[in-house]
Order: C-alpha cells, then structure tokens, then sequence
C-alpha cells in the first residue's frame, strides 16, 4: 500500500493529486508551470504535495503524468529540424496534402506551416503495389545516399513513409535499418510502426509529426525521468496518451504523436467516472485552463473514441479521445482588433508573464484580469492565499482597452467574459448540435482552474439546466490520471467484401493484433488477470469514402459474428446518416485491437448526508460585479472545504477554494451531493 499520484503539467499550472490506497485519502497542490523546463514545475509539485500530507517519495506506489509538451511543440513549431524519405514520385504529397482549403470559405487562410521542408524530403526508388505485391524491391544504396544527405543537411530526425508501408513494411524496415547504420544518432519512425493503416497523406502526416516530436519528447522525459530519481521516487512512471489510457515513459518517447492529446484526455476520464458515480450518464465535459478550453461529449457515459483528428492543422492517424479545442482560457489575451472590435485570444499570457495581476511584466489584459476587477476572482489572492494578485494592475490594463472601446472599464471586464463565453459556447455546438445532440439534454460539467469561474454563464448561454462541479475540479486531469488504466491500439487495414468466405481473412487479422497486443502486454508486465482485449472493425459500404467503427461481438469468429456485424453496421449507418443502402456490398477496411491492462484505480467515497443549512460555510461577503444584477452585488462566499454532503444555498454567490472558483449567478441554486460535488440548478 502506498500513495497513487497523478500530476498534470498545463501551460499555466502544474497539479498534483495524491490517493492513499489504504485509506482512500485525497489530497491535491497546485504550482505554477515551468515552461523553459516543465519537468522543474513537475518535481516540485510533488514534492511540495507530499510535504504537505507528510509523505516521503519512497511512499509512492503509482506515478502517472500528463503533458503539454508535444501540444505545445506541435503549435509553436518547436520541433526539430526533421528529414523525410518516400517512394519515388512522392516528394511533394505531404505539401499538397487533400487538396483543400483549411476554411472552405475563406479564401485567405493559410495553410499550416509543412514540418519537412522540400530539400529535406528526398525520394528512393521502391514500390508495393495495393494487393501488397513487390513491383520494385526498394533500392538500398539510394536510402544510404538519402541518410547521409540528411546528416549532412543537420537533421535530427528522419521519418520514412513508402506508398503501400502499410501493407508491406519490409521496405521501410529496410530503410530503418540502414538509417541506423549510417546515421546512429538521429530519432527515427516508419509509416507502418506510428500508423499502419491506408491513406497515404493522413499516414505520412502522422509519421512526421512523430518525427518533428520524438527528440524534443525524448529530452523531456530523460530529463523528467532524471529529476523524479533524484526526488525518490522509485516507480516506474507512467504518461497518458489521447486516448485516455496510459503508457511507460519509453513508450511515449518511442511514439510521442500518441500524447498530442495527453494533458485534457485524462479529465474527461474523471468526468466520465465522476458522472458514472453521482447519476449524470449524459455529460458535456467543460475544461478551461490558462492557455485554452477543452469540451467534448459523453452519451450515455462514453467518449467518443475516433481514430483520426486534425490536430492544430495537422492530420493525425491515432487513437484519441473526441476533444474539441479552442484557444479561450483565464490566460486569453484581449485586445481591440483592426475594425474596432473586442476580441479575446487565441494569443495567452501563459504562465510566464501570466496575466498582468500577477505582476509579472504583461500589460496586455486577460480573462483572469476580467474576473479580478469583477471581483468574481478574490481580488487579493489566489492558490487559498499563497499566490499575491494585484488588481490595481488589472484595472489599469482593461481601463487602457476601455478607453480604446469608449466604455467603462467594468462593462469592458464584462465584455471580455461575454467574448470568451461566445467562443467557447460555439465549441460545445461543434461537437453536440452540428453531430445531432441537443445540449439541453446534458449536465455541463465543469473543471480546469477556470471552468467553474464560467460556467454557470456558459450553462445559461447553451440553455443547459444543470451544472456539476467536482469536488477538485482545478486538478480534475490530474485526478484522471489515478481513474484510468494502461493501454495500447493496434491496427491494420485490409479491404475485405462482408461475405461467408471472409471469415478466415478477418480471423488473421486479428490475430496477429492479438500476438502484438500480448507482446505489449509483456512489456509492461501486465498480469493474465488485468489483460482485456476490445476488438472492433472499421466498416463502410463498397465506394464510401468514410467508415464507420463497429465492435466484434464476444465469442468465436464464424458467420453469425459476421451477420452480427452486418446488423450493427446498418444501425450505426441508419443512425449516423439517416439511412441505410439495403443490398449494397459492404466492406471491413480497418482491424483494430485495444489492449487494457487494468490497475487499481482511485475511488469516490460517498458521504453521508446531513444539514441543508449551509451558513456554517460561509467566510466572508464580496462587492461581485454581475450583468444580471446590473452591477456590483453583495455576494456571500463559501469555503468549498467547508460544504457538506446535503448543504443547499441561492445565488447569487461566490464559491472558493484552493484550486478553483465557482460563480452561482441570480436565480440558481447549489447543493452538495453525497460525493461532494456541487451541482447547480436554474430555479
């Protein structure tokens, strides 16, 4: 028995949850970030959250992590200098990509900045045919010629991608094999190792994101890896993936484009617990941070799980959680654009400077200065009283944008959280109305330092009736990462007809995902007992561009899986689409295989329920600017630590604690239910 712990590195904070095994303890700290170095803000965020409970790092029995760091690499562009080699013809796919305009009618976007420059992208002579019949063996002195090019030319990483890897991957084996000859010390990945499914560009994509990632992934886990051993702590750590799940630290550095996602996939795994739990199966997860705000959609107590994604303008071919993201967050910048309008981020403040209250060098005003000189934030104070704001700076800072606007600077604070909260409302109807959801028909639950600060706002914009704050809701990703279990995808394209005859193809298909999935397994010295296997397959009908994920059925593989498979096609087509094609031929393209290995998990412990008097908790009463009440109210504040299970008041009122702040607006009210969320309710 020891202490689980679950830090997560964000571009503004660094959180740490710690779990006690025996007793069920939580606790949780808070650290600003370290952005030149977030292994720095890492270790001193457990060592502070062990300090505090009187834990030595000896006592951890369990570390998972979170991180940013290939997001952020991703979208500053602070990869590495990166080399390609394709099949002969292919130099220019990964410019010319689809064919298609970012924005279909915006005929001023631009395109993402291509990773691999053209005189960095060399072709060798090789080619597979689509049955994955050999035409041309590929031409190894010219894949030696291409590596000592790319030495010369300074590279840091090469990643090989040949037309038909997917099918064949000797070649690009080959060419793995031969880069590690002449050039030992660059990072290298193939197609078929980061992605082995069809679609040349998508796969392409996918393995040179991996690429331009791998070294700056690399150094961050050595240097985190270091820094945890000299700490003391002596497990294996571990570092979650898009996909929720998690892997070890090798891994991850062997395949970083599978942690794009790593930092929000893990909250929205302790949403879909915490909903599970309090009896809300039907969640729209609210996540802001420092830096942007991340939502998705939880039908029936799932997350939709998609296979591919375009990451900030780059196509990824990975496993990952269904998370929309928009750069909206309590470090936002806003400003008065060039038409004289007020606009707010994508541009943040970060952590370093951060938002000019924390008197770190920034003049330009944020959300989270908005909330100060609102006083919806603490004007004095954040972290429960570690962390000095100055709202003098704020106010200074939004008066200078009030004086551009010609208004006031409290109906310019209130204008900036009307912005944010427009953008972040069009980034819920992106993955509820335009998929056919209706939002009324969810609980918004709210987490991140600043999801509970907005979301009573954002919950009366959607016309959302409910809303669910956790107990932690600051560190909810943190939390996440002791709710969830490791976990690896395995897949492989083969177009095959749905018929009879096709039961023996499918079979090998899978298994021979079985026997990599068993090698995983292996390597992370998973139990027989903690081993799980979730088998589905990616369907379409003959000539669709688009398939639809369908799971196999439990038991032996013979023609009533397939007829099972048939059916749940046609319903999920029906569903998705409004139809099915009675009679056409239908085909299985993609096999996939997740492999679970489940761990002990963290657990809410449930309270009894007492008192609906929740005057004992209040702490103190703050002048609270509202639009609702058309200026400053007289507001109580609660100290969350002091809520019971059972308690029950009305807004307007204000809710603190050491990771977050809620705001219950005029005409709401809150309870506290047998866990310890706070749920708030339109009356």
């Amino acid at each position: 028995m020891g202490w689980r712990v679950g830090v997560d590195s964000g571009g503004t904070f660094t959180d740490v949850c710690l779990f006690e095994e025996e007793t069920g303890r939580v606790a949780v700290w808070k650290v600003s970030s370290t952005p030149q170095d977030p292994s720095l803000g890492i270790a001193q965020s457990v060592a502070e959250g062990l300090a505090e409970i009187g834990a030595t790092p000896a006592a951890i029995a369990y570390f998972g992590h979170g991180t940013t760091v290939a997001t952020n690499a991703l979208i500053q562009h602070r990869g590495v200098r990166t080399g390609l080699i394709v099949t002969e013809g292919f130099r220019d796919l990964l410019e010319i990509g689809r064919q298609k305009r970012p924005d279909l009618y915006d005929l001023q976007a631009d395109k993402p900045e291509t990773l691999v420059p053209r005189d960095l992208r060399l072709e060798v002579a090789e080619r597979v045919r689509h049955d994955g019949t050999i035409e041309r063996a590929l031409d190894a002195e010219g894949v030696r010629h291409a590596a000592r090019q790319l030495r010369a030319a300074g590279v840091a990483a090469v990643a090989v991608c040949f037309l038909y890897g997917f099918m064949r991957p000797e070649h690009e084996s080959l060419a793995r094999r031969i880069l590690a000859e002449e050039f030992p010390e660059a990072f290298l990945c193939t197609g078929h190792e980061v992605a082995p499914e069809f679609r040349e560009y998508e796969r392409l994509s996918t393995a040179v994101v991996n690429a331009y990632l791998g070294p700056v992934m690399q150094g961050y886990i050595e240097r985190l890896g270091t820094r945890l051993a000299e700490l003391g702590v002596a497990v294996t750590p571990h570092l979650t993936q898009s996909n929720g799940g998690v892997i070890g630290f090798a891994e991850a550095a062997r395949l970083p484009v599978r942690t794009v996602l790593s930092g929000p996939s893990t909250g929205v795994v302790a949403a879909q617990e915490i909903g599970r739990t309090a009896g809300f199966p039907d969640l729209i997860t609210f996540d802001m941070g420092g830096t942007s705000t991340d939502v998705a959609l939880l039908a029936g107590g799932a997350c939709r799980l998609t296979s591919e994604a375009v990451v900030h303008g780059y196509p990824i071919k990975a496993p990952m959680l269904d998370i929309h993201t928009v750069g909206a967050g309590g470090g936002s910048i806003a400003y008065v654009d060039s038409g004289g309008l007020l606009k707010v981020g994508p541009r943040s403040a970060g952590a370093a400077p951060g938002p000019v209250c924390y008197d770190k060098g920034n003049t330009e005003p944020t959300v989270t200065d908005a909330n100060v000189v609102l006083q919806t934030l603490n004007p004095s104070h954040l972290l429960g009283g570690r962390m000095a704001v100055r709202q003098d700076l704020a106010r200074a800072a939004i008066g200078r944008l009030a004086d551009a606007l010609g208004l006031d600077t409290m109906r310019t604070a209130q204008g900036i959280l009307s912005v944010v909260i427009a953008n972040m409302a069009r980034a819920i109807r992106v993955i509820s109305v335009q998929r056919g959801h209706d939002p009324r028909d969810y609980t918004l639950i709210a987490f991140g330092g600043a999801g509970p600060l907005h979301a009573a706002r954002l919950a009366r914009e959607l016309d959302i009736a409910r809303v669910l704050v956790p107990r932690n809701p600051g560190i909810l990703c943190a939390t996440g990462l002791l709710l969830t279990d490791l976990r690896a995808d395995f897949s492989a394209t083969r177009l095959v007809k749905l018929e009879p005859g096709a039961v023996t193809e499918i079979a090998a298909q899978f298994t021979a995902l079985d026997a990599r999935a068993a090698a995983w397994f292996a390597q992370e010295a998973v139990p027989e007992a903690s081993r799980r296997l979730t088998r589905t397959v990616d369907m379409r009908y003959a000539g669709q561009n688009y398939e639809i994920a369908v799971p196999l059925p439990d038991g032996g593989l013979d023609s009533a899986a397939l007829d099972h498979l048939a059916r749940d096609f046609a319903a999920a087509h029906r569903r998705l689409y409004g139809f099915e094609a009675e009679g056409e031929p239908v085909q299985l393209v993609t096999y996939r295989v997740e492999a679970a290995g489940m761990v002990r998990k963290a657990a809410f412990r449930r309270e009894a329920e007492g008192d609906a008097d929740a005057s004992g908790a209040i702490r103190a009463s703050r002048e609270v600017w509202l639009a609702e009440a058309g200026g400053f109210v007289s507001c109580p504040v609660y100290d969350r630590a002091l809520l019971q299970a059972g308690n029950h008041f009305a807004g307007p009122a204000i809710v603190e604690q050491m990771d977050t702040t809620t705001v219950v607006l005029p005409g709401m009210t809150a309870r506290v239910d047998p866990w310890l969320n706070l749920i708030l309710e339109a009356q």
